[in-house]
């Protein structure tokens, strides 16, 4: 014989339905920002906190020039019946930085008496001994070319000249009010700007 019931025994019957009622509030139940939130005074005590991490970061992770120098000598002939003037700027320049610097472009920039400006880029360094050789003034105070592709490791310095050739007369290139050069380096977002 099997211990298993022939009929398993039958359910209870259901009981009663209650008769009372839950009072339902929509409000509570969602609640309000002055239940829900922390006060005003701490989420501005936070933000303000988080502002000030963030600006120290900004401030102090900012980008620097990687190098300095100096603008050294400004020699400069006039180019007889174009109006224009050559310039030979010798500079010095100094990698400041931990990592070498290549130069990627030379500029120059003059600004006159008046406050004009001009600009130009530097010319090739295969040309210089052809522009040395047409006006002999202009090699006076210069050095070797300083050239794009030039790498100058940390530490070190590079003496260099380049020439320009600015749309003015030499005697405004010599009562100039400034004379700038901006090299920008390869892999770094701010040039170096040189200014006499």
């Amino acid at each position: 014989m099997s211990d298993i019931p022939a009929n398993p025994p039958p359910a209870p019957p259901p009981g009663p339905a209650p008769n009372s009622r839950t009072d339902f509030r929509i409000g509570e139940e969602f609640g309000t920002a002055r239940r829900n939130l922390p006060p005003a005074g701490i989420v501005l005590l936070c933000i303000a906190a988080v502002a000030v991490i963030l600006g120290g970061f900004a401030y102090f992770n900012r980008a620097k020039p990687q190098g300095a120098g100096s603008i050294d000598f400004v020699n400069a002939v006039e180019v007889t019946g174009q109006n224009s003037t050559m310039v030979a700027i010798t500079l010095t320049l100094r990698n400041s930085g931990k990592a070498p610097l290549w130069i990627h472009t030379l500029k120059a920039q003059l600004a006159d008496a008046g406050g004009k400006t001009f600009d130009d880029e530097a010319a090739s360094g295969v040309d210089f001994a052809r522009y040395f050789q047409a006006f002999p003034a202009l090699k006076e105070n210069t050095q070797p070319a300083l050239t794009p592709e030039t790498k100058l490791l940390p530490g070190t310095e590079q003496k260099g000249t380049i020439i320009v050739n600015f749309p003015i007369t030499k005697d405004a290139v010599d009562k100039r009010k400034s004379v700038t050069v901006t090299i920008q380096p390869y892999d770094q977002p701010l040039p170096v700007v040189l200014t006499r």
